[in-house]
């Protein structure tokens, strides 16, 4: 299929050209699924893809926060560019690292340069402090959401300080129609799944919800993993079939060291089966704690795993992310 692919004339010279007369279509079929597999990845990428989820972190102009939890170096607008643009990605997704706590100013500082029709931004806020002023600010430079992020931090909440959190969030993100990002731990998803009817805001789920797997033996290949064994999982994907909650499949080294990625592959086409228009591609870079990680791989099998329907991969890697956080598109 080349549905999710860009046209050919963006391929010329990268493949050879496959003569199809007289070949039967069964083997047609066969044929364009090997030319798309053996293309480089960024000319698989649908057009006008999104990153909806990296990081830029300069430590020495802008410093980190006094309770970070680890300190990583320095990754600039211009090497994440670099890097995107490696993978045939166009529009960027800033997200507030912890290490910077509330102090969203490299990501503004990124997100200005970039500018509204490239990029958006998910910032880290203190409710209580907050000024009006400043959140029209942040959205009109592209800020469409606001993150919640206890695992980084290893910070664990009862349901009524959950709540409570949430809530407080909703007031501020609803009338702007920002989302609400939460990175939890996929154990904590029966904690949420009550309380995302009461936010009147979507909310999207970091990092294919963050599970725990059990270690798989080498040589399992072949048994099949039910994700539904997964304390959590259950409740995920109750909230994406009650269509105000989206998922972000990405960085898959934060919850598997399974080269082969078997268990999160279960995941993600659960997720593709429930929910296909609020799945969404990112990529987590640069990969902090993971530093030299090749992504490549895992964009190959999310392109791979969306070939099975029409349309699939367009939704995935653009069409999804742009519903999500206000981008007018064509």
């Amino acid at each position: 299929m080349l549905t999710s692919t860009q046209p050919a004339s963006h391929i010329v010279g990268t493949t050879p050209r496959i003569s199809l007369t007289g070949v039967p279509s069964t083997d047609v079929g066969r044929r364009l699924s090997h030319v798309q597999a053996v293309m480089p990845v960024k000319h698989r990428m649908p057009p006008k893809s999104w990153d909806s989820h990296m990081h830029v972190v300069e430590p020495r102009r802008f410093p980190l926060s006094k309770k970070a939890v680890y300190e990583p170096p320095s990754h600039t607008l211009e090497e994440a560019l670099a890097f995107e643009s490696s993978l045939g990605v166009e529009n960027l997704v800033f997200v507030q690292p912890s290490i910077y706590g509330t102090d969203n100013s490299c990501l503004l500082a990124a997100l200005e340069r970039l500018g509204p029709s490239r990029g958006r931004g998910m910032v880290v806020i203190d409710p209580d402090t907050i000024q009006q002023e400043t959140l029209d600010q942040w959205h009109a430079l592209g800020v469409r959401g606001l993150r919640v992020n206890l695992q980084s931090v290893g910070k664990v909440m009862e349901q009524t300080e959950l709540e409570q959190t949430l809530l407080r969030h909703a007031e501020i993100a609803r009338p702007r129609n920002w989302v609400i990002e939460v990175y939890l731990p996929l154990a904590m998803m029966p904690l949420l799944e009550p309380i995302v009817p009461r936010l009147g805001v979507s909310i999207c789920v970091d990092h294919f919800g963050s599970p725990t797997l059990p270690s798989l033996p080498l040589n399992d290949g072949n048994i099949p993993f039910d994700p539904y064994t997964l304390h959590g999982f259950e409740a995920l994907i109750s909230m994406l079939r009650s269509g105000k909650t989206y998922i972000k499949i990405s960085a898959p080294y934060r919850s598997s060291a399974d080269r082969n990625m078997r268990q999160l592959k279960a995941m993600a086409r659960e997720f593709l089966s429930t929910a296909p228009d609020r799945v969404i591609y990112a990529t987590d870079w640069p990969h902090t704690r993971f530093t030299g990680y090749d992504i490549n791989p895992f964009t190959e099998w999310c392109l791979s795993l969306c070939e099975e329907k029409v349309g699939l991969a367009e939704k995935v890697f653009r069409r999804n992310t742009e519903r999500m956080l206000d981008v007018k598109s064509d």
